[in-house]
């Protein structure tokens, strides 16, 4: 007879949650833990009510538990609010929101009643509102009661989020399980829970270089204990490679904060890094790590770390030391269409070029993209040698250097000019983007006025005009960040600044002109059509890819040939049709693209 069958099963009305996580957990055969959890225990659905609006939420929920949870008495106080959330009928993740926000007259009455609802509560709205108060309140002893609640479905996030200050392996655990939608980190995860370092370690050095292991970076060096894994081994080149690329992508920014921010042991994991670099076999792939690493040191937002005074530039010093100067040309045994010795050459000097001794300059550009994903360029901004958009802002990138450098738009003049320095990946709409108001003002640059930034206002900064149009200059002449077709695209594109007639004449206008992300090495123009006279019913706008694969010839004259071509032939005839308006398309004899399925 199993266990499954031995054991009879608890009362969802009368078991506190609690028991019966740790009752689901006890009979697995093998103690793992399903991806979503453990299904709740039967009960009335989840309630839902149409039109509640956020404000509304607030209102009520802090009406109604505020009073409730400074009641000295934690059992009448959790009994009270379980009547009440159940009077509210909120969606429980709205609930729980709301309730990690309340203002608190007693802290140490609402950290009780909290425990009591964790430990004891049946339900899984008013159990939600006691995890989400201990995100603020809770104390080590909560660790075991939270880590097992994590086990249950749609509880994992709220339990994650209180363990995080107080048990850092068990919340990134948690994390992982409930995000590693392809479960290729199950191996890893159950080598952390067995407790055995050896095999926690050989699954660590096999982790998946895809995107969604990455994207989980913090939690998988967190769950890992990746700084105490390399105490242990100093000298294990395949855990320093793994360590350079855990912290490379923690570093990035493309959608949120950088987690590097979040990331306790950062500072001494990249000190252990750059100290035993040289155990790394002498690859292009490893010499490519160790610059992306130095790249973040120099301008990226691992800069904002609570370093030591010049401990920083002593590590760039020891890359820089241990770097060659120039990738060897040819490569041996060069892989095809690997890119690494090329972006290796261009952008070797980046993050050297002012790490001399001495203050950094005031105000300073870096154009960065990164060797593993050429569709991440951007202009990173420093001031004082501070990074500006990870200081500021966290949702996103610096934009493009085609979109700040190559328009003009940092230039100072007399009549002031508000700019977009970054904006949300989600776009702006959603999360927001940071500018600034650019002016110049006798003998100084003055950068004031600024929106989207997150937390105090930032204040004014000045700069010496001259220094400020020197370095501008200075960075608009330097392609060397730029590969053969992203060059391309620049030069189609001042071309068309400087000749809008070229366009013009065929109701055209640039939409879009850089690479394709999936193929770097292709040139996109992407073109907006807005007939003047469209077809009786119609209106709004069509677009048009035009492509042009590297062929291997000079940017300059791919893109003077690009411009004659557009002199004498309407693209709309040799472009691909990329989607616009429906019922204009329809009626000018364009159809929609076929949609590439997934991969």
């Amino acid at each position: 007879m199993s266990a499954r069958e031995e054991r009879p099963p608890l009362s969802s009305r009368t078991t506190s949650l609690y028991d019966y996580a740790l009752f689901r957990h006890g009979i697995e055969p093998h103690g793992r833990i399903p991806r979503k959890g453990y299904p709740l225990p039967d009960g009335p659905p989840e309630p839902s009510r149409e039109g509640l609006t956020w404000q509304q939420a607030r209102a009520e929920v802090t009406d109604a538990l505020t009073p409730l949870l400074a009641d000295p008495d934690p059992v009448r106080a959790a009994a009270a609010v379980h009547r009440r959330v159940a009077e509210l009928a909120m969606p429980r993740r709205t609930l729980r929101a709301h309730a990690a926000r309340l203002a608190l007259t007693d802290e140490d009455a609402a950290r009780r009643t909290a425990r009591q609802l964790a430990r004891t509560g049946t339900d899984p709205a008013a159990v939600g509102v006691g995890m989400a108060l201990l995100i603020r309140l809770g104390e080590p002893e909560d660790v075991p009661c939270l880590k097992a609640l994590g086990m249950l479905r749609g509880l994992a996030d709220t339990a994650s989020a209180a363990l995080d200050p107080l048990d850092r392996q068990a919340a990134a655990l948690l994390v992982i399980r409930s995000r590693d939608r392809s479960e290729r980190l199950t191996p890893l995860t159950e080598a952390i829970t067995s407790g055995d370092a050896e095999a926690t370690r050989s699954a660590l050095v096999c982790l998946p270089d895809e995107s969604q292991a990455m994207w989980l970076a913090r939690r998988i060096a967190e769950a890992a204990d990746l700084h105490g894994l390399l105490r242990a081994r100093p000298q294990d080149a395949d855990l320093l490679a793994l360590a350079g690329r855990l912290l490379h992508r923690m570093a990035d920014q493309l959608d949120s904060r950088a987690e590097i921010l979040d990331y306790l042991p950062a500072r001494a994991v990249y000190e252990a890094l750059v100290r035993h670099a040289d155990e790394l076999p002498p690859t292009p792939e490893h010499w490519s790590l160790l610059l992306s690493i130095a790249l973040d040191l120099h301008s990226g937002a691992p800069v904002l770390l609570n370093w030591r005074p010049g401990r920083r530039r002593a590590l760039l010093d020891a890359l820089d030391r241990l770097l060659p100067a120039a990738a060897p040309d040819p490569v041996p045994e060069p892989v095809p269409g690997d890119r690494r010795a090329d972006w290796f050459r261009r952008n070797r000097h980046l993050p050297f070029a002012h790490a001399e001794a001495g203050d950094p300059p005031r105000w300073e550009l870096a154009v960065v993209h990164d060797c593993e994903d050429p569709s991440a360029v951007e202009t990173r901004i420093l001031i004082d040698g501070i990074p500006l958009v990870p200081a500021l802002f966290g949702k996103g990138r610096g934009h493009a250097p085609e979109y700040l450098l190559d328009s003009g738009r940092l230039r100072a003049a007399p009549q002031p000019r508000e700019v977009q320095l970054a904006e949300a990946y989600c776009t702006e709409g959603c999360c927001g983007a940071l500018y600034v108001t650019i002016r110049r003002d006798g003998d100084e640059v003055v950068w004031d006025g600024w929106r989207g930034a997150v937390g105090p206002p930032p204040p004014a900064y000045h700069f010496d005009a001259a220094a400020y149009d020197t370095e501008l200059a200075r960075a608009v002449r330097d392609r060397s960040w730029c590969w053969p077709a992203r060059s391309t695209a620049r030069l189609i594109a001042a071309g068309l600044r400087d000749r809008p007639e070229l366009t013009a004449r065929w109701e055209l206008s640039p939409h879009w002109i850089g690479t394709d992300w999936r193929e770097p090495d292709t040139t996109v123009v992407h073109l907006r059509y807005e007939p003047s006279a469209p077809p009786p019913g119609t209106g709004g706008s069509l677009y048009f890819d035009w492509r042009l694969p590297d062929d291997g010839a000079p940017p300059r004259d791919r893109a003077a040939a690009a411009l004659r071509r557009l002199e004498r032939d309407d693209p709309k005839a040799f472009a691909t049709f990329a989607g616009g308006d429906g019922e204009l398309a329809e009626a000018l004899g364009h159809r929609e693209p076929p949609r590439t399925p997934p991969a």
